[in-house]
């Protein structure tokens, strides 16, 4: 055979074997989509992992499902160890933030208890407030008098971008304020954004305590209170630094709530009680079926004189909920940047504090 014969041949071969092979392969790949769709249709209820209702009395059923759907793949193909606690909890909080609402939150035990020491006053951290702004990125509020973050030189309005050289950018408070917090005397290294500038601060952990209320006589006789937030207590130290002050001989008062996002709404209702007389309306609640409740003062006011409070964009919940109820009942000019949004309604909220 001459040599232009043999490649001809070799040719022909290759051709033939080439075209066994996308015959075999095309076999395979209809095989194959046959097999996967019969087992797609067999096994739907895993992973068809949604399970939907148009009954809205059988939601509740349909989430159960769901999660039994996920659980059943989780078990099947998850390789690890599964914390169920955690597991629970995650879940549960993102169910209630997919309502969307800053002020509708679940706490995890954890989280209840950081918060609870918090609102009593007395933690370990570098001494300030922060909350989530409108760009989701974790703002200080203020720092605390006399604190590490104080001392410091951290300002209010300035955005926490890294803790200990780890970026937080995106990441909500709870995480942020439990990669800040830690044992007393340990190191933290905070990074922040103030305008353009970024700034780097080593802090050390203290025992912070929180003073509520601060105050003192101004000119010309007038009394000046400055409320930091509305945690446990705050309201007997108001009405003791307004009895001091009354003491002192003040004609006029000045209460400062800039930079309160608010707290425990009773301690609110209770300093409000304080100014407004028996009987008059210092809170209307409304729940999601439309049903109101009025909450009156029980007893005469101790204060009769000029009122101004002082408010910013930081002044929220229960601070909103003690100045709509000095306003609506004409007891306080309110001075600030903010309008007032509550008029006698509004919802609890908190921020965090480290």
């Amino acid at each position: 055979m001459s040599d232009e014969n043999f490649e001809k041949y070799k040719n022909s071969i290759y051709n033939k074997f080439f075209a066994i092979l996308l015959i075999v392969a095309c076999v395979v790949a209809v095989v194959s989509s046959i097999f996967t769709y019969k087992w797609i249709t067999k096994n739907n209820a895993v992973l068809d992992l949604k399970a939907s209702t148009t009954d809205t009395t059988n939601k509740t059923q349909a989430i159960a499902k769901s999660l039994e759907n996920f659980r059943s793949v989780i078990d099947e193909y998850y390789k690890g160890d599964i914390d169920e606690e955690k597991l629970l909890d995650s879940t549960i909080k993102g169910y209630v933030d997919g309502l969307g609402d800053q002020y509708t939150t679940y706490m995890p035990k954890e989280e209840w208890d950081e918060f609870q020491e918090s609102a009593l006053g007395n933690f370990v951290g570098i001494g300030i407030y922060m909350t989530e702004n409108s760009d989701e990125l974790i703002e200080v509020v203020s720092p605390m008098e006399d604190s590490p973050a104080k001392k410091a030189g951290i300002m209010a309005g300035d955005i926490i971008v890294e803790v200990n050289g780890e970026s937080v950018i995106g990441q909500s408070t709870d995480i942020v304020s439990s990669k800040i917090k830690g044992e007393e005397g340990t190191n933290v290294s905070i990074k922040i954004k103030r305008n353009d500038e970024y700034l780097t601060f080593d802090l050390v952990r203290e025992n912070i305590k929180i003073y509520h209320v601060y105050s003192e006589v101004l000119d010309n006789n007038v009394g000046y209170i400055s409320l930091i937030t509305f945690d446990t207590g705050c309201a007997d130290e108001f009405y003791k630094k307004l009895t001091e002050l009354k003491d002192k001989g003040i004609t006029k008062l000045v209460i400062d709530l800039r930079n309160n996002t608010g707290g425990i709404v009773n301690e609110s209702l209770n300093i409000a009680e304080m100014f407004i007389n028996k009987g008059n309306k210092l809170l209307i609640t409304e729940d999601n079926k439309n049903n109101k409740v009025t909450t009156y003062a029980k007893s005469d006011a101790i204060v009769d004189m000029d009122v101004v409070v002082l408010c910013n964009k930081y002044t929220a919940s229960a601070s909103e909920i003690l100045i709509g109820a000095l306003r609506d009942n004409n007891i306080a000019k309110i001075v600030g940047n903010q309008l007032i949004k509550l008029d006698m309604e509004g919802s609890i909220g908190w921020n965090s504090i480290l």
